[in-house]
């Protein structure tokens, strides 16, 4: 297969992208059910989601099927499933409003930020974008785990404790890339004069 080879949008890639983004209503619905049994279950499904983000990327890059579509749809499920759980764990008031918003706010302004800049330059994720998506994804998981409903009071507590430092490093992150988001744009467009 050549490097002109046209590739068809309908790939492994794109389509596990797609399901992600089906996968958002279902860990939305098992979230708002009673139940520790489907707070567990809502938290398998985001797992599951966030897992798909991986593998979809790996296969995109390691057999060519890198498409305009998935680089459209990766971000918008990646965002999709990040703020529905954050919106979701605020409302059951796990997670405080103002950290949903700032990682909300950052998200959305460099996902607009980059599609404006686009004209001059791509603005690849950083390492420390990809340290903040970890981040975000793994405080998340710790707090939709209901851990008091599952394990003894100091291990639950522990892990509770934990959840929540990850919480704000992740916001700590999540603002500081966002803020080199910022320069390296300012850099670029400087350039670009």
């Amino acid at each position: 297969m050549g490097p002109d080879r046209e590739v068809s949008p309908w790939n492994i890639a794109n389509l596990l992208t797609m399901l992600r983004i089906l996968m958002v209503p279902v860990f939305m619905w098992m979230f708002l059910q009673e139940g520790t049994a489907m707070r567990v279950g809502a938290t398998a499904v985001f797992v599951l989601a966030a897992l798909t983000d991986k593998l979809d990327g790996h296969l995109a890059r390691s057999r060519g099927l890198i498409t305009n579509l998935g680089k459209i749809l990766d971000p918008i499920a990646d965002k999709a499933l990040v703020i529905a759980a954050l919106l979701l764990l605020s409302v059951d008031g796990l997670v405080p409003w103002w950290v949903t918003i700032v990682i909300i706010v950052r998200e959305l302004g460099i996902t607009v930020l980059r599609f404006f800049m686009i004209r001059r330059e791509v603005m690849a994720a950083s390492r420390g974008g990809k340290l903040k998506a970890t981040l975000q994804m793994v405080f998340i998981v710790g707090m939709l785990v209901p851990w008091h409903a599952l394990l003894p009071g100091m291990l639950a507590t522990f892990l509770s404790v934990t959840a929540t430092v990850l919480m704000y490093l992740a916001v700590a992150v999540t603002v500081w890339t966002g803020v080199q988001y910022l320069l390296d744009a300012v850099r670029i467009s400087r350039e670009h004069r």
